[in-house]
This record gives structure tokens, C-alpha cells and sequence, in this order.
């Protein structure tokens, strides 16, 4: 494992990585999100009843769309090609949250790490967003990266 910082050239500026001579291989990354709230903010969401609308199904196409846009929100971040993105909510009553997961695959030069931490956290924003006015101290947490795969650095799994 390097120390180097590949976003730093040698100047100590920052700088896009440059991945022309990378070989286009397979990639992958899953990530989750939770985002706790008040049982009756999670039922609410859960029975369809909010005035806003399906709120899992913003939230999902919040995240998709936010994964194919992360290189206009994360500096120095590749704009790519992604072949596919999901993203899945799951209702934990029993804990008062919602669990959400992404993936993000690829044929390309640079990983989708980035773009799948950026689904699964604006998901649960989305959430935030259309229940805020229902409950304001709704918690965002655990947004992590689970697994990746493909590229020069091989597998990873928490």
C-alpha cells in the first residue's frame, strides 16, 4: 500500500488522475446508507400515506441519477460510462431506519467507488428531504463502502 496521494502532483497541486494507460477491466462497488427516524415517520413512509408521494421510489431514482452525476460533485472525480446502478431501500422498523444499498458496475479505466457512496448517501437525502417536514432530527449514518471490485487494487469487502 502507497502513501502517495494520486489526486496531489509534484508540485502539491491538485490534479485529475491521469488513467489513459489503465487497462479497461470489470468494476464494481456497493455501499450503504442508513437514515434513522420516529416509527411513525418509517410507517408513514412504509403505508404510502405521505403527501409527497412514494418516497422510496424518489429516493431510488435520486440515487441513480446521482450516481451518474458524481463527477460534476466530487472534485477531480472521471466522468464515466456506468452500465448499470441500483439502488435498494429497505424499511428496519424494528430498528426505526431505513437501510439503503447501492451498486455500481462498469467497463472502464478508473473504479465506481465514488459514485456508489454518492448513490446510497443521496438516497438517504432524498429521504430526509421529503419527510423534514413530518420530522427534522432524522439521522444520517454508516455511509461506507462494502465492497469493490476490479482494477489494479483488486477485491475489497468489509
Amino acid at each position: 500500500m502507497t502513501n502517495a496521494f494520486t489526486h496531489i502532483n509534484a508540485d502539491g497541486n491538485a490534479h485529475m488522475v491521469d488513467v489513459t494507460d489503465k487497462l479497461v477491466t470489470e468494476r464494481e462497488a456497493r455501499a450503504e446508507a442508513y437514515i434513522e427516524m420516529a416509527s411513525e415517520t418509517l410507517d408513514m413512509i412504509m403505508k404510502g400515506s405521505h403527501h409527497k408521494g412514494d418516497v422510496f421510489a424518489t429516493a431510488r431514482i435520486a440515487g441513480i441519477q446521482a450516481a451518474k452525476k458524481t463527477s460534476d460533485l466530487i472534485p477531480l472525480c472521471h466522468p464515466l460510462m456506468l452500465t448499470k446502478v441500483e439502488v435498494e431501500l429497505e424499511a428496519q422498523p424494528e430498528h426505526n431506519r431505513v437501510w439503503i444499498r447501492s451498486l455500481c458496475k462498469l467497463s472502464g479505466k478508473t473504479g465506481v467507488e465514488m459514485e456508489a457512496l454518492t448513490a446510497a448517501s443521496t438516497a438517504a437525502l432524498t429521504i430526509y428531504d421529503m419527510c423534514k417536514a413530518v420530522q427534522k432530527d432524522m439521522v444520517i449514518s454508516q455511509v461506507r463502502l462494502l465492497e469493490k471490485r476490479g482494477g489494479k487494487s483488486g477485491h475489497f469487502k468489509v
